[in-house]
């Protein structure tokens, strides 16, 4: 790859990684809110690199790369003499394939792939939420319906042995996944560890209302769905709903928190 593309390949990464963190959300598609700052470090970085090996080439004199291009040696005569190799072919060049970097590089700043969704959640089974020990429980607010989060949702209903879930209306907010067989849907949200290759999901199960279209964001309000023992892992993580709505998917949508602005 000539000197030139490789200035172009460097400027074009950083300026691809700089779009999609610095001037836009875009970077929470590839990786989670935290690594912001080494995103817009590390563009800055490539293009500075670009800049600084673009000024080197032009101090350079044409056709001075510091390499040998004819495969010769001159001797003080004037005859050429092979080297080691036995061959007069350059043999640095890199492969043709190299130039597929460029695709990454460009995809970054004039393609954005759609958010992971419905088609990722359905195809892997939910997230473990974590055991919270018997009086790590909070009592609930007596807000209604109240706010939570799918995770907060799943551990009141299967560990909380104070059953403090038990008649209230809760209100949580999530994308729509269509459930493999009987009834209902999911309500579910994915969650990035570090970044999309790690995506893990967390669901529950929504009755009583007909399924909007799936990766639909919606707010749902509803009760804890009877089924087995509430505050035991044999209770359904499942809630009978009230109403539905349609809403905007949320800035921290690859987070399991309420919705920014609650």
């Amino acid at each position: 790859m000539k000197r030139l593309a490789q200035v172009v390949l460097l400027v074009l990464s950083g300026l691809g990684l700089l779009q999609v963190s610095l001037f836009t959300d875009l970077y929470l598609r590839y990786v989670k809110e935290g690594m912001r700052p080494l995103l817009i470090g590390s563009g800055l970085l490539l293009v500075l690199l670009g800049v600084a090996e673009a000024v080197s080439r032009r101090r350079t004199p044409e056709g001075d790369d510091g390499h040998e291009h004819d495969g010769h040696e001159h001797d003080g005569d004037g005859h050429d003499s092979h080297r080691g190799d036995g061959h007069g072919h350059d043999h640095s060049a890199v492969p043709r394939v190299a130039w597929l970097l460029f695709l990454p590089a460009l995809s970054l700043l004039f393609y954005a792939p759609p958010a992971l969704g419905a088609f990722t959640a359905s195809r892997e089974a939910p997230k473990a939420v974590a055991v919270v020990e018997e009086d790590g429980f909070e009592p609930l607010p007596a807000t209604s319906p109240l706010p939570i989060t799918l995770t907060d949702f799943t551990q009141r209903v299967q560990q909380d042995t104070g059953q403090a879930i038990e008649g209230r209306t809760v209100r949580m907010t999530g994308f729509v996944t269509p459930a493999g067989g009987g009834d209902g849907w999911y309500l579910t949200r994915i969650l990035l560890s570090c970044c999309a290759a790690d995506a893990q999901s967390v669901k529950v199960r929504v009755y009583g209302v007909g399924a909007p279209a799936a990766d639909t964001w919606v707010t749902v309000t509803g009760t804890w769905h009877a089924d087995g023992t509430l505050g035991t892992s044999s209770a359904a993580v499942a809630l009978d709903a009230r109403t539905v709505e349609k809403t905007e998917r949320p800035v921290n949508g690859y987070t399991d928190a309420l919705p920014l602005g609650l």
